[in-house]
């Protein structure tokens, strides 16, 4: 890639039972793995069997097919549309945080010799990440191995694509760890712990909301990871 190469972006639409729902702005890849993992991370889904997935034939596009009890379930949770405060769709549905469930803690992160080491792999596998300075990366890890690896122009399309490859591989999601190269923003920790995510770390810092979001669902969120003096938050 030369000095002077741009980061490809292109818009992606997704219908949801015949209803519009989100516009991503995306990286033209494993775009199947995007609308999967973006469907279980805002709680249509729950399993790879509850989804009919068809792309559009003629545009970038999917029409998808979810239980209408589900459906009614992400209506009744009354999300206000926002604009995302990070790269990724174009425009995402954020439920108040005072409404999350409060939960037990999940589970507790590897050592920090271990995730630097998981880090290490990402960044390896990484390699527009490390080219360009313009693509963000994401992984699902068991805390041994990396189970699933995406990058994207958009940090939360990364999250998604790596979700979603994980269950297209029939890999099970829950209880798993999350690697992530951007900052954790309020939209990613809801995506992480609808998704039944133990933790979720960076190399950069969690948001506010991200936090709060972590602390009533059980979640732990490491920040720092990488260099200087991790520092964890959410579920004690």
């Amino acid at each position: 890639m030369s000095a002077h190469a741009a980061v490809e972006e292109v818009p992606v639409w997704l219908e949801v039972n015949g209803r519009p729902v989100v516009t991503w702005m995306c990286t033209p890849e494993l775009l199947e793995e995007l609308a999967i993992g973006w469907l279980r991370g805002e709680g249509y889904i729950d399993t790879l069997d509850e989804v009919h997935l068809r792309p559009c034939a003629t545009d970038l596009g999917f029409w998808a097919e979810v239980p209408a009890a589900r459906l009614e379930q992400v209506t009744a949770e009354a999300r206000r549309p926002v604009l995302a405060s990070g790269c990724g769709a174009v425009s995402t549905f954020l439920a108040d945080p005072a409404t999350v469930r409060a939960e037990p803690p999940r589970g507790e992160p590897p050592p920090v010799d271990v995730l630097r080491q998981l880090f290490k792999a990402l960044f390896a596998q990484g390699e527009r990440y490390q080219e360009t300075g313009g693509i963000h990366a994401a992984a699902l890890t068991d805390g041994h191995q990396l189970i699933s690896h995406a990058e994207d122009i958009g940090r939360h399309n990364a999250v998604d694509k790596a979700i979603g490859a994980a269950m297209l591989a029939r890999r099970p999601v829950a209880g798993l760890g999350l690697l992530v190269t951007g900052r954790i923003s309020a939209e990613l920790a809801y995506k992480a712990a609808r998704a039944g995510l133990v933790w979720v770390a960076t190399p950069s810092v969690p948001s506010t909301l991200a936090v709060e979001i972590a602390r009533r669902t059980g979640m732990i969120l490491i920040g720092r990871a990488v260099s200087g003096t991790p520092h964890r938050h959410g579920a004690v």
